[in-house]
């Protein structure tokens, strides 16, 4: 079972996550209505790209603080458990026996026949 501290930390790790969706979605909503209504109202200058980058940039920390950046988890404690305990599974799994196949049969011979297949094509068999 879990410890009460271990269940308190994944709750809070949730509702980050869900925080996060939740600023997302209505980054989309507002930024979507408000080019809709810049192309309505005065479509020869687009400034909707100013909130839009603007809290884009707010976005993007906000996810950066949520999952971290991708790729520099390989600095984290997290990431050095996870792939020591890969190696150890690899080693687990060379160390396993293998399935060995049974012996050729002596009465097939020892070559190997290749048939060749043939087939006109047309340009309509083609993507």
């Amino acid at each position: 079972m879990h410890s009460e501290q271990e269940i308190l930390k994944a709750k809070k790790r949730v509702k980050a996550k869900k925080e996060f969706y939740q600023h997302l979605m209505s980054y989309a909503i507002v930024n979507g209505f408000l080019m809709a209504l810049n192309l309505i109202v005065s479509p020869g200058y687009f400034w909707f790209i100013f909130p839009l980058l603007g809290w884009g940039v707010g976005l993007a920390f906000h996810y950066v603080d949520v999952f971290g950046i991708p790729g520099f988890d390989i600095l984290s404690k997290e990431w050095e458990e996870r792939e020591l305990e890969k190696v150890l599974r690899e080693n687990k799994e060379v160390k396993s026996p293998k399935i060995q196949l049974p012996a050729p049969n002596p009465e097939q011979g020892k070559t190997l026949e290749l048939k060749e297949l043939r087939k006109n094509y047309d340009e309509s068999d083609f993507v």
